[in-house]
């Protein structure tokens, strides 16, 4: 909880900062849209990589080798936002943490979903819901 805090006010200072926060009644679907996405990309990510690197037999990897791995990866696939890929680089470094003691991808994958929205409509000034359904809306 004390991340997501501070994770929610860093969006809205760093949004307010470079005067991009673009909050409209279209982030309340996608609050309860991308979460679904969210735990996905947990799934392919954080699950997938950083759990079979620390159930290996064969080779020990250490744990902070996995977080950093998982980290670069996760970001990397964000390229070409640089935003996006330091955001979920720093997130993924929290994730990692908590995923290998944890192993529960669902509360982080709706996390993930709840600060991604936040970080579209505050940091990079888009608006999923018109890029995804404004079609829809014309």
């Amino acid at each position: 909880m004390p991340f997501g805090v501070l994770a929610i006010i860093s969006l809205i200072a760093i949004g307010w900062y470079q005067n991009t926060l673009n909050i409209t009644w279209h982030i309340l679907p996608i609050l309860l849209l991308y979460p679904f996405w969210g735990i996905i990309q947990q799934f392919l990510v954080i699950g997938l990589i950083a759990g079979n690197l620390n159930d290996l037999k064969s080779v020990k990897v250490s744990n902070y080798v996995i977080i950093l791995l998982t980290a670069l990866l996760f970001g990397a696939i964000h390229a070409p936002y640089w935003w996006l890929v330091i955001g979920t680089f720093v997130l993924a470094l929290f994730y990692g943490f908590v995923y290998l003691k944890a192993r529960n991808i669902y509360v982080l994958g709706i996390f993930h979903g709840w600060l991604g929205a936040l970080f579209f409509y505050t940091i990079v000034n888009r608006d999923p819901f018109v890029e995804v359904f404004g079609r829809y809306f014309e």
